[in-house]
């Protein structure tokens, strides 16, 4: 199992249990709701039966106290711990408990004068986590909505342990089957998610190994306008690459950074032969043309979307740190970031490579240059941390082809391109 699929294997497992998470307190939500409508509809309808039985609905005259005592007494210790009624007036005339009741009703909280119009119910939670429903219902003759009010019924259920238990049982299962249901569904489509992710990734490698193939084709078509140019390439963006890893390049700066250093000079495929290609010094005139290799450089990768990352190191890299670079004259941090490691390891290739009209210079010479252009030509932050790597890279390029070079840098782009 690759490291793709082990993370879409975790990713199905954690969504599996985010919605058991989930599940059981919404499942206990519900059911609580539902048992307490439940008991509320049951016991308003308890109430009404019995209340009419013991003629406790018109709560008037020299009978109700006791047609009211008698009802409360049948009520207390069925559904209801505590029952209490009163007449219209809100006066109470019974009151029943069980011994459950008696030991909540200092507990819970005392009310005003009954003076409600329809049917109504409380929750609450009590100190010693027992559960209460407190039930307020209206009393009128005939039950009908329209008819005036005789008098209040109030009752108090202590819901026991055992509908708890259950309650707690119901949302637990419900947790286990949507943790189940999400499991099996992620089952299901693991393998469809697996085949999509390889065929994408597939897919993606092609482009990117053709994005990689044009970035070396444009490469070689400089190097063979100037012959200078093809492992210093493979070179001087492997050392860049090296450099930016320690300031955290990642992704898709990294790769940018990598193709703008191998593309720095692609510019120089619109100068013309005689100035590119000319054995002496430049001359004024020629010297103005051979630096608008930049312009045409930044024309040719613009425009072209995987390329357009390329453009900090392509426009940025004759900048200098001091502002007398081209062609824009930054200066400072306002020149990119990229392009300022670049430098370096531009220059750093270079005075330590055989060129035609030079022998590499030695460790020492070329560290004592750099050191003597830090704050004016380079960024000193970078000169900071390429430093305790300069000796390690000047011995690894001892000497390197072209083709050493390449694979050199092919390691790096396999690395950040993820290949």
């Amino acid at each position: 199992m690759n490291a793709f699929n082990k993370r879409t294997a975790r990713r199905i497992g954690a969504v599996s249990l985010l919605l058991a998470l989930l599940a059981s307190p919404l499942s206990w939500f519900v059911v609580r709701q539902n048992v307490e409508q439940s008991t509320v509809a049951l016991a308003i309808e308890e109430s009404q039966r019995l209340l009419g039985h013991f003629g406790a609905i018109a709560l008037s005259g020299l009978g109700a106290a006791s047609h009211a005592d008698s009802a409360a007494k049948a009520l207390a210790g069925g559904l209801f711990d505590i029952a209490e009624i009163y007449d219209g007036q809100g006066q109470r005339l019974a009151e029943a408990m069980t011994s459950n009741g008696l030991q909540v009703e200092g507990i819970l909280l005392h009310h005003a004068t009954p003076n409600y119009k329809s049917t109504r119910y409380e929750s609450v939670n009590l100190p010693d986590r027992r559960w209460v429903l407190r039930v307020f219902v209206p009393l009128r003759l005939g039950n009908v909505p329209e008819s005036e009010v005789t008098g209040y019924f109030e009752g108090v259920r202590i819901v026991p342990e055992w509908q708890r238990q259950r309650m707690l049982s119901s949302a637990l299962s419900a947790a286990l089957m949507a943790g189940l249901a999400s499991l099996l569904c992620g089952l299901a489509i693991y393998p469809v998610v697996v085949r999509l992710s390889a065929d994408n990734e597939r897919k993606a490698l092609e482009v990117l190994d053709s994005h990689i193939s044009m970035m070396e084709a444009l490469g070689r078509a400089i190097a063979k306008r100037d012959s200078e140019t093809g492992a210093h390439n493979y070179r001087v963006a492997w050392i860049a690459g090296s450099i930016a890893e320690k300031f955290g390049f990642r992704g898709s700066k990294m790769q940018s950074l990598i193709v703008g250093s191998f593309l720095h000079d692609v510019g120089k495929i619109g100068i013309p032969d005689a100035i590119l290609l000319k054995p002496g010094p430049l001359d004024h005139d020629e010297l103005a043309i051979m630096q608008t290799h930049v312009q045409l450089g930044e024309e040719i990768v613009t425009g072209i979307g995987w390329l357009e990352g390329a453009n900090e190191v392509v426009a940025g890299h004759h900048e200098r740190w001091d502002g007398t670079g081209y062609p824009r004259r930054l200066k400072g941090e306002h020149i990119p970031l990229a392009a300022r490691i670049f430098a370096v390891a531009d220059v750093f290739d270079a005075l330590c490579s055989r060129r035609p009209y030079k022998e590499p210079m030695n460790f020492e010479t070329v560290m004592e240059i750099l050191e003597r252009e830090s704050g004016s030509h380079f960024d000193p932050d970078v000169m900071t941390e390429f430093r305790p790597m300069a000796r390690k890279i000047f011995d690894h390029l001892a000497d390197c082809s072209e083709e050493a070079a390449s694979k050199m840098l092919e390691g790096r782009v396999r690395k950040h391109y993820g290949l």
